[in-house]
């Protein structure tokens, strides 16, 4: 059965359509009318090998932050609607990667129970246009919709482009092993029973 989902999100400020398959080879598409933002959700695909779409239009003359979170809020739906009842995956998955002066790990438990931390500092305020706090504004989205525990750390570095970088390039290697199927398990991997 194939791990896709399709989330259509409506409000006053933005309208989103954002299609997504856990076990794609890492295509994109992405329009948010963010370039910066584009360019993440692009890593984030190639590097979790998920394919991903997303078609944003949002209130940018107001600024970018309800595009970032609703976007957020729609990949955290589809990661969860795509994973359905869990049976078989491994969980958790972590990365700690480099990029270049920086340093940072992302940790998962796709538990269906949300759990936040985020021990980044950005140096700078701005990436370019982007406001670097849409970051955290942007993951918080994910993992409250997505119902997960997400960890986080920035370990060092002194480039704010490095370090969102490898935020969302560590947090793609971490969810592509937490959403992996593992042969060995063949129930939901919780002495519960249920994820």
């Amino acid at each position: 059965m194939p791990r896709t989902a399709s989330i259509s999100r409506q409000t006053a400020e933005t309208s989103i359509e954002l299609t997504l398959n856990l076990d794609g080879t890492g295509q994109a598409h992405i329009e948010t009318g963010v370039g910066f933002f584009d360019h993440m959700l692009t890593l984030l695909a190639k590097h979790a090998l998920f394919d991903l779409n997303v078609r944003a239009d949002g209130d940018l003359e107001v600024d970018q932050h309800h595009t970032v979170e609703d976007v957020g809020i729609c990949l955290g739906k589809a990661l969860a609607q795509a994973l359905g009842d869990k049976k078989g995956i491994t969980r958790y998955g972590s990365k700690t990667i480099p990029m270049e002066e920086t340093l940072v790990t992302s940790a998962v438990d796709l538990s269906g129970r949300m759990w936040f931390v985020f021990k980044v500092a950005f140096p700078t305020e701005k990436i370019g246009n982007f406001d670097t706090e849409l970051v955290e504004t942007f993951w918080q989205a994910v993992a409250a919709n997505g119902l997960m525990n997400l960890h986080l750390v920035l370990h060092h570095g002194t480039n704010s482009h490095h370090i969102s970088e490898g935020l969302f390039k560590g947090t793609a290697r971490a969810l592509r092993e937490a959403v992996a199927v593992d042969p060995r398990q063949t129930g939901v991997p919780s002495s519960k029973g249920t994820l």
